[in-house]
């Protein structure tokens, strides 16, 4: 008889030492793997089940990670600063002193398909949407006067406008920790030093002098670079563009905002005339999925934002069943929520339309490129007054232009 080898050991389940395994989840609709930025627990504490166990970078988010199960860490399969594929065995959790080594090679020796159904779901809830770029990943010590601070706590400051230098550590060697950061309170120490963006420039000019600065593009960034280069090289985009009279919508909305609750931007008439447009239109309200077009039964739009970390597409759902008042409400507390870094998931996917709109930067007119899945993007320029002829004179008008890019497929 053959040799009886290591994956001849009999099969060690879950169940059998009755742990819990934590396997990396799917956190969004395109997320293939996900980095650990950093684990909030360590092998050998004990852990609640509302714990967050570790705060994970995905395409479009970092999220904390809850195990929703009690007991003490056993194992941890990904250190902090690298990555895992969805379904990865990330932690174990169960009754201290418990070998895990056996159930770790019957698991390795397990596909994806057979993985054991008992593993614990995890879930996610935003806590700070701005990802972190891959060098900033692990903090190491040293002596040249950097501050050891983990990437969320650097995130956090920076929102906070914390000088790290004025923060104790309480993680190992006097590392900054979220919780440091949230239990913060500020001294009278000096004036916090300038926040930094997450986008890098070069701040410093000196006549004559060449330099530069490198930006680490964090996730979120890699993601558009990679969907909107797809989207402009797949989708044949073509244009139409048309200047539009503002002048009774100016009224309209003045009037609206004498009564409504809470205040109606033309944003939010945008929103609602697009959603009232594709419901006509209902071609527009679809996807190119290749072999097939799927012509969407309900409107969702989105509304692009840019943040220092990247874009991001709040969604007003059923934008077409919903009031103006309703819109601009949902639509302010989405803007709050991606610009407080507490956007979810669901708040940012599932669009059929995307308006963009530059009009407050003072842009007159501009092209926007596809946001996919969308079969169109409706480019918005500034609200411009114009001299026009009337009559046998000349009165000035209220314009605003607008360009639709759409997938010619």
């Amino acid at each position: 008889p053959a040799p009886q080898t290591a994956s001849a050991v009999p099969a060690v389940t879950p169940e059998q030492l009755g742990v819990t395994v934590i396997r990396m989840p799917l956190l969004s609709d395109t997320m293939t793997s996900g980095k650990i930025v950093q684990w909030n627990k360590q092998v050998g504490d004990q852990v609640k089940s509302d714990d967050n166990l570790a705060d994970v970078e995905t395409d479009k988010a970092t999220m904390e990670v809850v195990g929703y199960a009690e007991g003490t860490l056993l194992y941890v399969g990904v250190p902090a600063g690298e990555s895992a594929k969805i379904n990865d065995i990330i932690a174990i959790i169960g009754k201290a002193g418990t070998d895990v080594s056996g159930l770790l090679n019957s698991l390795n020796n397990t596909s994806v398909a057979e993985a054991p159904s008992t593993a614990a779901p995890l879930t996610a809830s935003t806590s700070v949407a701005a990802t972190v770029s891959a060098s900033a990943a692990v903090s190491t010590a040293s002596n040249d006067g950097r501050v050891k601070a983990s990437p969320l706590a650097k995130i956090l400051a920076k929102d906070k406008g914390i000088d790290l230098g004025q923060v104790k550590g309480s993680g190992d060697g006097g590392r900054i920790i979220k919780q440091d950061i949230d239990n913060f309170t500020p001294g009278a120490a000096p004036a916090a030093a300038p926040v930094t963006s997450l986008v890098s420039t070069a701040s410093t000019f000196v006549a004559g002098v060449e330099g530069y600065a490198d930006t680490q593009l964090t996730s979120m960034r890699k993601t558009i670079a990679r969907r909107l280069g797809e989207s402009m090289y797949t989708a044949p985009h073509f244009y139409l563009s048309m200047e539009i009279c503002m002048d009774n919508a100016i009224t309209a909305r003045a009037d609206m905002n004498e009564v409504s609750g809470t205040k109606i931007s033309f944003q939010d008439m945008l929103i609602k005339a697009s959603a009232l447009a594709l419901k006509k239109h209902p071609a527009v309200n679809s996807s190119w999925m290749g072999d097939f077009i799927r012509t969407y039964n309900h409107v969702h739009i989105g509304s692009a934002i840019a943040l220092p970390e990247g874009l991001i597409v709040p969604v007003v759902r059923f934008a077409d069943q919903k009031s103006l008042s309703q819109i601009a409400l949902e639509a302010k507390e989405l803007y709050e929520k991606a610009r407080n870094k507490k956007i979810q998931p669901q708040d940012f996917t599932g669009n059929t339309f995307t308006i963009s709109n530059l009009g407050m930067m003072d842009i007159d007119e501009f092209t926007a490129i596809i946001n996919p899945p969308d079969s169109c993007i409706l480019a918005v320029g500034k609200i411009k007054e114009v001299v026009i002829r009337k009559g046998e004179g000349f009165t000035t008008t209220q314009m605003m232009k607008l360009t639709l890019s759409c997938d010619h497929r």
